[in-house]
């Protein structure tokens, strides 16, 4: 499982620290695709399994399953860390995520995400403003 919040800053090549705790929940090979929102997803081998096998069950017969697939699979690649613990993102991944050089990766249990830090604490601030506004509608006891 995925948890935390973690604050890096990628190097002048590009390179983004992967934090130890995540790494070890990762794996040795591990998955990043664009996201929701803006950001970027990480998954492991297993949940980027489970999530490929939902995406080619898609009918290609119909063009919004294709522009699903393309969205995920175009920007997505296998990644491993070096041995400082870094990966390199692609431009285009950088690019779809607004990262620039302040990140924030965070858990969110079957997976983790790569936010820009600036994306990230706005959509964090609207999140809490949302759920405390909501949260007797989702009926949780909490």
């Amino acid at each position: 499982m995925f948890l935390g919040e973690y604050r890096h800053s990628l190097d002048e090549k590009g390179r983004l620290f992967i934090p130890v705790k995540l790494r070890e929940a990762l794996g040795k090979t591990f998955f990043i695709c664009k996201g929701f929102d803006h950001c970027l997803m990480i998954y492991d081998e297993r949940q980027w399994q489970l999530f490929t096998e939902k995406l080619n069950a898609l009918s290609m017969g119909q063009k919004m399953n294709r522009d699903i697939k393309r969205f995920f699979f175009s920007g997505a690649d296998e990644f491993s860390c070096d041995k400082q613990g870094r990966v390199l993102l692609s431009a285009s991944l950088r690019e779809y995520a607004g990262i620039t050089k302040d990140t924030v990766i965070v858990g969110v249990g079957d997976k983790a995400e790569i936010w820009s830090a600036e994306q990230w604490q706005s959509r964090d601030a609207a999140a809490e403003q949302m759920i405390e506004e909501g949260l007797d509608d989702l009926n949780l006891d909490i």
